[in-house]
């Protein structure tokens, strides 16, 4: 691609040099995707870019991570950071890309490439026309399994800053659109696993054991009664169950069975009655079938709730880049869930969506094989997010 494809706002921002040297990044990074937490050719080929591109501080953090700090103008104005996460998902590829992933089985299918890219060319934009305080740029690994953004605060390479802000490219909005609001903008994440364990028995005498499979039959049935019977219709909440396993042979009943599913809210309220009834009908269903029941709960991350300052911040800088009709609502609730929640917890921030489909082009599913945002996106994200960072250290 060239800059002429970029919205014109944005084009004279970068040079013809840094738009190609951005652009075969996030292509190399595409190619040569890694899963959580093996993130290390990823993370070595990103610091050699920030390294070659002038930045002096640049750390190892979080396992696989990076952090780069940009200096600012003002010593001692407020410090803010930027992250973009690097991992990739567990899934073939089937776009057809000349760059397409050369690792069987797992691609960048949710745009951790692009945000990659992006947040290297925030990373450029601010050494050349700098915010009034240092900004932190995090490079973040493994956003998939909820635990690198807690990783990066136990780090404490974030104590003391002001604001921290990320994006998502979204085929939803088109490229030159940005969300950026206040509020729940995606929802809490809780996976579980509950197994049933009876008597196992030969299927032509039933009475002889205590099925497993038929109470997990009813447990999973009566988990889809929590949203429609048990939550206020107003708040928004998602259970579902993506896996069942039971069984070796259709004649013999097992001694065990069990599901794994995922819980999604938007409120701590909602995210805490669904939990609780999970458990309540696990357990209860067991009794009732004359099996044992064991509730784990897994990967967790809380909503994404974007903060009052932190929304203002970044539609501002939106606005200042791209024009204000450029700024959208989400229009809908996103029960999709994003680890940077956690650092929305303890630090004043928004995560923005960045539209990535060209025009007339489909809205494909971020998680899907043939997923692909548009290329002109990396630039929109990394120019908004320098402006956020320029935005939110200079304000009063």
């Amino acid at each position: 691609m060239s800059l002429a494809s970029v919205p014109g706002p944005v084009r004279p921002l970068f040079t013809e040099a840094e738009a190609a040297l951005l652009v075969e990044l996030r292509r190399d990074l595409h190619a040569h995707p890694e899963l959580s937490w093996k993130e290390t050719r990823t993370q070595a080929r990103l610091e050699d870019t920030l390294r070659g591109a002038g930045l002096a501080d640049v750390r190892r953090v979080a396992t696989t991570g990076l952090v780069a700090r940009v200096p600012g103008r003002v010593a001692g104005a407020p410090v803010i950071a930027l992250r973009g996460d690097i991992d990739a998902l567990p899934i073939h590829e089937a776009t057809g890309l000349p760059f397409a992933s050369r690792h069987d089985g797992v691609m960048h299918a949710c745009g951790h490439d692009v945000h990659a890219a992006w947040a290297v060319g925030a990373a450029l934009l601010l050494a050349r026309t700098p915010a009034a305080g240092d900004v932190l740029v995090i490079l973040q690994p493994a956003e998939e399994v909820g635990a690198g953004a807690s990783l990066v605060l136990d780090s404490g390479v974030l104590d003391g800053v002001r604001a921290i802000f990320g994006a998502h490219v979204d085929r939803r909005f088109e490229v030159g659109q940005v969300v950026a609001q206040a509020g729940a903008l995606a929802a809490s994440t809780d996976t579980f696993a509950v197994t049933l364990t009876g008597a196992g028995a030969h299927g032509a005498r039933p009475h002889e054991s205590a099925d497993p499979v038929v109470g997990l039959a009813a447990l999973v049935t009566a988990l889809q009664t929590i949203v429609s019977r048990r939550l206020d219709p107003a708040q928004p909440g998602v259970v579902t169950v993506g896996m069942v396993q039971a069984g070796t042979a259709p004649n013999i009943i097992p001694e065990s069975a069990s599901l794994h599913g995922t819980v999604r809210a938007t409120t701590t309220a909602a995210r805490d009655l669904i939990v609780g009834e999970v458990d309540r009908l696990a357990f209860s269903i067991a009794a009732a079938y004359r099996l044992e029941a064991a509730v784990e709960w897994g990967h967790r991350t809380p909503p994404v709730v974007n903060t009052p300052d932190g929304a203002r911040w970044a539609a501002t800088a939106a606005a200042r880049v791209l024009g204000a009709n450029a700024v959208v609502p989400l229009g809908t609730t996103n029960m999709g869930g994003e680890d940077f929640a956690f650092y929305l917890e303890r630090i004043p921030g928004c995560f923005l969506r960045i539209g990535a489909r060209e025009p007339g082009g489909e809205r494909t599913a971020a998680h899907s094989p043939r997923f692909q945002p548009a290329e002109e996106a990396l630039f929109i994200g990394a120019a908004v997010l320098a402006e956020c960072a320029r935005e939110a250290s200079a304000a009063g």
